[in-house]
């Protein structure tokens, strides 16, 4: 039995939630999301919340539960408070700006780096070594995040790269004479 399926989700004020069959929509401050329940999954509203319930005891079904769970779990909180991500980049001449829905990056190469900021996604440089990058859907900050992180992936020597705020890098130790 699913230890995470069985919770329920509170909806908090503010977000609105509308039920039709397996289909959950939510909305809050004109932000839109939708997500599709697995049809082996019951989906009950009660005045709190939501609860899902597994139709049968079938191990596809015990797997769906939990992932439907945490998925509309994360929309409900993505709309009420948001995700963010705090990226640093390390190293010397290492850079970022924000012009408008622009990214430009520095990292060392020969060129700029230019990236064009999605839609609910919003990126802010408080220093220009650091990156902030926030919205309301868990996967598309995340998504956002390691594809910043993909143009310099921290390296195990000098620990120069782009790097996630408290992320440990593992060091090596260089050559021996």
């Amino acid at each position: 039995m699913s230890r995470v399926g069985k919770n329920q989700i509170t909806i908090p004020n503010g977000v609105k939630s509308i039920v039709e069959g397996n289909l959950l929509n939510f909305e809050k401050n004109g932000v839109k999301e939708s997500y599709n329940v697995p049809s082996c999954i019951e989906v009950e509203k009660t005045e709190v919340g939501i609860l899902l319930k597994p139709i049968n005891q079938d191990k596809r079904t015990r797997s769906l539960w939990g992932t439907s769970q945490r998925n509309v779990a994360n929309i409900v909180f993505g709309l009420d408070k948001g995700f963010k991500i705090e990226l640093e980049m390390v190293g010397v001449g290492y850079k970022a700006a924000v012009a408008g829905r622009k990214l430009t990056m520095q990292l060392g190469y020969s060129h700029d780096i230019n990236y064009e900021i999605p839609e609910g996604i919003k990126i802010d440089c408080p220093k220009p070594t650091t990156m902030s990058i926030t919205g309301h859907n868990k996967k598309q900050v995340g998504d956002v995040a390691a594809y910043l992180r993909s143009f310099r992936k921290p390296e195990p020597y000098k620990g120069k790269g782009i790097i996630k705020s408290g992320e440990f890098v593992y060091r090596k130790e260089g050559k021996k004479k």
